[in-house]
C-alpha cells in the first residue's frame, strides 16, 4: 500500500498482509521546508540526491513494469544506496536537536519502506497520483454528507474509483459514464465487465 508516514496506518502493517511503500515526496518536503526557511546546504544537497531519483522515474515512465524495474536496479538503486549511507553519514555532523536531523532521522526510518519500488515496477516512488486523486474529497468533506451509511460510502468508493480510472486510462469520465448508464439496463449481465473504463475505446 503506498501511504505517507501517517501513524495511524502502523495497525494494517502489523499483521504483514499489508506491506506499506512509503512516498519519496514526502521526504523530500521536509528537506524543502528546511532549505527554505534557512538555506542549509545540506537539505539542499539532499534535494538534488532525490532528484536523481526522480530522473530515472522520468525516463521509466510509460514504459511496462518489467523494464521499469529493470532502469530502477540499473540507475536508481545505486543513488537509492549512496543517498541512504549519505543521510547517515550527515546525521553525525550536526546537532541531533536540529530541525535537519529530525528531517534526516525520518528519511533513514522510511528508506527500506521505500525499497521495494525499486524491484517491483508496478509501484511508484511516491504516492502522489492517489493524492491528486483524493484532493477533491478532502477539500469538499461537506459536499459528501450525503452518504449517510457504511453502504453510501461503499458505494461512493466504488463511483469514485471508476471515475479516477477512467481519467487514468484516457477515457473521458463524463462520456463513460452517461454511455455506460445508457447502455447497462439492456446488457447481459455476464458481459457487464466489458463496459469498465480500461475496456472502454471511447
Amino acid at each position: 500500500m503506498h501511504a505517507d508516514g501517517y501513524a495511524g496506518f502502523e495497525d494494517l502493517y502489523r499483521s504483514g498482509t499489508i506491506r506499506e511503500v512509503a512516498c519519496m515526496a514526502h521526504v523530500r518536503r521536509k528537506f524543502v521546508d528546511i532549505h527554505r526557511s534557512q538555506g542549509s546546504p545540506i537539505a539542499k544537497e539532499a534535494i538534488g540526491r532525490i532528484a536523481q531519483l526522480y530522473a530515472v522515474e522520468k525516463e521509466a515512465r510509460g514504459s511496462p513494469p518489467d523494464r521499469r524495474g529493470e532502469l530502477r536496479r540499473t540507475h536508481a538503486a545505486p543513488v537509492f544506496d549512496d543517498l541512504e549511507q549519505w543521510l547517515a553519514m550527515q546525521l553525525t555532523t550536526i546537532s541531533g536537536k536540529s530541525p535537519l536531523a529530525g528531517s534526516i532521522r525520518h528519511a533513514l526510518t522510511r528508506m527500506n519502506r521505500l525499497r521495494p519500488y525499486l524491484n517491483h515496477g508496478i509501484l511508484e516512488l511516491d504516492n502522489n497520483t492517489a493524492e491528486r486523486g483524493m484532493r477533491a474529497l478532502a477539500h469538499g468533506p461537506k459536499n459528501y454528507l450525503f452518504v449517510g451509511s457504511e453502504a453510501g460510502g461503499k458505494a461512493a468508493a466504488i463511483a469514485y474509483t471508476l471515475i479516477e480510472t477512467a481519467k487514468l486510462n484516457a477515457v473521458d469520465p463524463n462520456a463513460w459514464v452517461a454511455d455506460t448508464l445508457a447502455r447497462i439496463p439492456d446488457y447481459k449481465i455476464t458481459k457487464v465487465n466489458d463496459l469498465l473504463p480500461w475496456r472502454s475505446n471511447r
